[in-house]
């Protein structure tokens, strides 16, 4: 019995000492958590506060106010301008300036950064053209329709129309709602379409290009562009019951955010869109947006042993990344 109970008691003092170096590792865990989260909250409660009370000051209230007794209160006007009118500008603006270097080659400062080198250079105008009439008919049959059940949702909330502003504090609470929701509902109406049933018929019009340029980005099927595109950037609104200005500029991030993500560049200063490009380039790889989910699926394996996952990055030089950080040279067979 006593060899028995010396293994016991060393099993026993073994399992205590292991549970308290992870009590330990939780202690110093949480307390390297809670002092860089103090920090972090710190900092955007300071920043945020010196944009509402000291750089703005009551300049967007101001103006709101102005913009709602000139359009003496008429919320579906208001509704139309702020979720429709407003980030539809925001997208064909930027898409625009993106236009005119996939068709001229020109300006070099934005051409130099092209992703997928020789590919789109120039774009072939056939196939421009046939993707621009598809997102405008998105846009104007699905995209505008869809915000008329949306208007009746924000004013059964009740604060969609507000005259006070929420505060800047709000909004990017509010910011990150949205992103969480539409990364989850993007990710998996995304996966969905890449089923080999739905693919054939709905999502294989979408990666018709290889090498997206910023257009493709609403480039897509009727139901996909319902399901993927437009339903996850506008549930969390409709969740969070938001003001108009918030859906306003919600909409328009996530078109230009969606637009970098297929421009085909990598510019600096801007989001990298090398994750999604590859999704472009390999179509079974970084289904979502943030890559949150891609890593929790283990659908980015791949993505993560290429050169393009190392070029994944803020470009914060004017160097581009594919001279930085090329691509291997390929073996002679």
């Amino acid at each position: 019995e006593m060899p028995g109970q010396d293994t016991a008691a060393r099993a026993y003092s073994c399992f205590f000492s292991q549970g308290e170096k992870l009590l330990d590792a939780l202690r110093i865990s949480a307390y390297v958590f809670s002092t860089g989260l103090l920090m972090f909250t710190a900092l955007v409660n300071s920043g945020s506060w010196f944009i509402q009370n000291i750089t703005l000051g009551n300049f967007w209230q101001t103006a709101w106010l102005e913009f709602y007794r000139y359009m003496e209160g008429d919320e579906w006007t208001i509704f139309l301008i702020g979720a429709a009118l407003v980030p539809a500008l925001a997208f064909w603006g930027f898409n625009g300036i993106l236009l005119v270097a996939d068709i001229t080659g020109k300006p070099t400062f934005i051409t130099r950064y092209r992703i997928q080198l020789g590919k789109n250079d120039p774009v072939d105008t056939k196939k421009l053209w046939k993707a621009i009439y598809t997102a405008l008919g998105n846009q104007f049959f699905i995209s505008f329709p869809m915000l008329v059940p949306m208007f009746y949702i924000m004013k059964w909330w009740d604060n969609t129309f507000s005259k006070e502003l929420p505060t800047f504090q709000w909004f990017l609470v509010e910011l990150s709602i949205f992103t969480v929701v539409e990364e989850i509902l993007f990710y998996y109406t995304h996966r969905l379409v890449h089923h080999p049933v739905l693919y054939k018929h709905i999502h294989k019009k979408h990666h018709e290009w290889t090498a997206p340029i910023g257009v493709v980005s609403i480039y897509a099927h009727p139901i996909e562009h319902i399901v993927s595109n437009t339903l996850p950037v506008m549930t969390g609104p409709m969740i969070m019951g938001s003001h108009i200005v918030s859906i306003s500029a919600w909409f328009s991030i996530a078109l230009i955010t969606t637009s970098i993500s297929h421009c085909g560049y990598h510019l600096p200063l801007l989001p990298s869109p090398e994750f999604h490009d590859f999704h472009h380039l390999k179509f079974n790889q970084c289904y979502g947006v943030l890559g949150v989910l891609d890593f929790l699926h283990g659908t980015d394996k791949v993505f993560r042993q290429t050169k393009a996952f190392e070029r994944h990055k803020v470009l914060l030089s004017l160097t581009p990344l594919s001279e930085s950080i090329p691509e291997a040279p390929k073996k002679d067979e």
